[in-house]
């Protein structure tokens, strides 16, 4: 259950073409993301699966069935929002039994459901109130129960911890991932967050204007980025990138380096440059260096405490194992 596969789907929006025809195949039990920029078709892409949009071309495989004409309900799929669109006017109980209750599922078997969910989303004390007395995290794992009872082939999640504050998103991230893991379910997850598709994936989908750019677990990602846009979308913060002369001394177009994969000398390095804006994060420190030649100000990072002030010159020598090399094209070079 949960074996998903795309054929030459594409989507057009009267005469704009918003996803061109692609091909993509997502396994049983896999956490998939999509991921990019917005505005980039990761929500319309999740939509078409969903049956939420109805596809101008191509197929939608589910479980080696054809459900390109299937309507959402019959699909076997559960959808998390954004917004929790919970009934503030229902307790928890009673907002994750609704989808049980249209599809008549028996009473018994309801509580069974309820129980289980609230056991795996630690809701067990809350059931008995309403959305209200929750707060944002609760509020999404009670949408999440409500999607969890539907015993669905693969979850559907559109960015949806997008309404949380900074801390709620970890906890959540967390949370999610945990839940995939006990529940061996298929997961297909929307975000613009690259941390969020790092340290969550089983294998990401990196979308830019609806074309996939590339498909791969993190780390292949990190490592071995496909063109630019990959090799400076993903990664935090991202990569480095020179042009000209010094990228011509390594027979490309533009050379890419990571902020952990330059060394910090104050005695001798290849390339000598100023040290700006620095960010102190107790466990890493990011700064800021202007290199005579380079068109940008390279962005380094030092593990723990770093004695550099503003206006300080240093030196900086990149790991050549860790170069990435590309071509005019933007393409990377073997």
């Amino acid at each position: 259950m949960g074996h998903i596969q795309l054929k030459g789907v594409e989507k057009c929006f009267g005469d704009v073409m918003v996803i061109p025809p692609l091909d993509l195949e997502i396994e049983d039990g896999e956490f998939v993301v999509f991921v990019g920029p917005s505005g980039c078709g990761k929500s319309t892409l999740l939509r078409l699966i969903a049956g939420l949009e109805d596809v101008t071309e191509g197929t939608v495989e589910i479980d080696g069935h054809d459900a390109t004409e299937l309507p959402p309900a019959k699909r076997g799929l559960a959808m998390v929002f954004q917004s929790y669109a919970l009934y503030p006017h229902m307790s928890v109980r009673r907002n994750i039994a609704f989808p049980m209750k249209m599809a008549r599922i028996p009473q018994e078997e309801q509580e069974r459901r309820i129980s289980e969910a609230a056991r795996v989303l630690n809701l067990t004390d809350y059931l008995d109130r309403r959305p209200g007395q929750l707060s944002g995290g609760q509020r999404q794992r009670v949408a999440i129960g409500r999607a969890i009872v539907r015993e669905p082939a693969a979850f559907l999640f559109d960015e949806p911890l997008s309404n949380l504050d900074a801390a709620l998103r970890v906890g959540m991230r967390l949370e999610i991932s945990e839940l995939h893991k006990r529940l061996a379910t298929t997961m297909i997850y929307v975000t613009h967050d690259q941390v969020e598709a790092m340290t969550m994936a089983d294998k990401i989908v990196v979308l830019q204007a609806g074309v996939i750019e590339q498909v791969g677990s993190p780390l292949e990602l990190y490592r071995a980025p496909q063109n630019l846009f990959v090799a400076g979308f993903i990664g935090s913060p991202k990569m480095n990138f020179v042009d000209g002369t010094e990228a011509a001394k390594h027979n490309a177009h533009t050379i890419g380096i990571r902020p952990e994969h330059i060394d910090v000398s104050a005695e001798s390095g290849e390339w000598t440059g100023i040290v700006g804006v620095s960010e102190h994060l107790g466990s890493d420190t990011y700064f800021r260096v202007s290199v005579d030649g380079f068109a940008e100000p390279l962005t380094v990072r030092a593990g723990g405490e770093v004695d550099l002030h503003y206006g300080d010159t240093i030196h900086l020598t990149p790991n050549l194992d860790q170069l990435h090399r590309f071509d005019a094209a933007a393409t990377r070079l073997a």
